[in-house]
């Protein structure tokens, strides 16, 4: 753990040595404008990191749908999809004098961000032989996927009574049966199918923002990657 965090440490820095080294070269307002979007980036996902670490820490149970989507626009999307749109946005739009409203690109980036996270959640209850990490290890850590939380809200009172019991217990404890029993209720109470649902829902919210944003622009391949990623989310394994 120690050599883990001192890396960690190390990456960050390093990571801001390209920002660094081009900003003598960058106008200075875009330059400072980029580093805020970096500065604001690393922020919002290391505290949406801390919410679902610190579920799983304090056996947090009583969670909402609500909670789960605005912990992953920290954890998840402001890294993965936000970030980079509005990055491009702002060189775009700079190198041709021009100032841009960035707010949409929240709203495109945690649409196309969400639908990602629940689908690679969902894979890790799904997925076949092809899937690169443990299958069910989000029902071993006990972590908070929409999935789980789907069925704390649908379960009965005495199912409730041991899923809570289940999620106090540390990971160690839990056994193969509490991980077929978690699938089983998740199953039966239509958990999986909502979530796919949600996922295809807001991956549909981010085509209509795509349309917003990029629609005016001119055909080209980076406008038709961006287009893509919201069908990707699902195609991949």
């Amino acid at each position: 753990m120690p050599l883990a965090l001192n890396a960690g440490d190390a990456l960050t820095l390093a990571s801001l040595r390209p920002l660094i080294d081009q900003m003598r070269e960058m106008e200075p307002r875009l330059a400072w404008a980029l580093l805020e979007e970096t500065e604001r980036m690393a922020r919002e996902s290391a505290e949406g990191q801390a919410t679902e670490l610190g579920w799983q820490r304090d056996a947090t149970f009583d969670l909402t749908e609500t909670d789960y989507l605005e912990m992953v626009l920290k954890k998840t999307c402001w890294l993965a999809t936000i970030f980079p749109t509005r990055v491009g946005a702002l060189i775009a739009t700079a190198a041709r004098g021009e100032e841009i409203d960035l707010d949409p690109f929240i709203r495109f980036g945690f649409f196309l961000g969400a639908a990602f996270q629940i689908q690679d959640d969902l894979l890790n209850l799904v997925a076949d032989a092809r899937y690169g990490k443990e299958r069910d290890g989000d029902l071993r850590e006990g972590k908070r996927t929409l999935m789980l939380i789907h069925l704390r809200e649908h379960a009965t009172s005495a199912e409730r009574r041991k899923l809570e019991a289940l999620l106090h217990r540390p990971r160690r404890e839990r056994t193969a049966a509490d991980v077929t029993w978690l699938r089983e209720r998740m199953e039966a109470h239509g958990s999986i199918d909502h979530a796919r649902r949600l996922a295809h829902g807001l991956a549909g919210a981010a085509l209509h923002e795509f349309s917003l944003l990029f629609g005016p622009l001119p055909d080209s391949r980076d406008k038709r990657f961006l287009e893509g990623l919201a069908t990707w989310v699902f195609e991949r394994t």
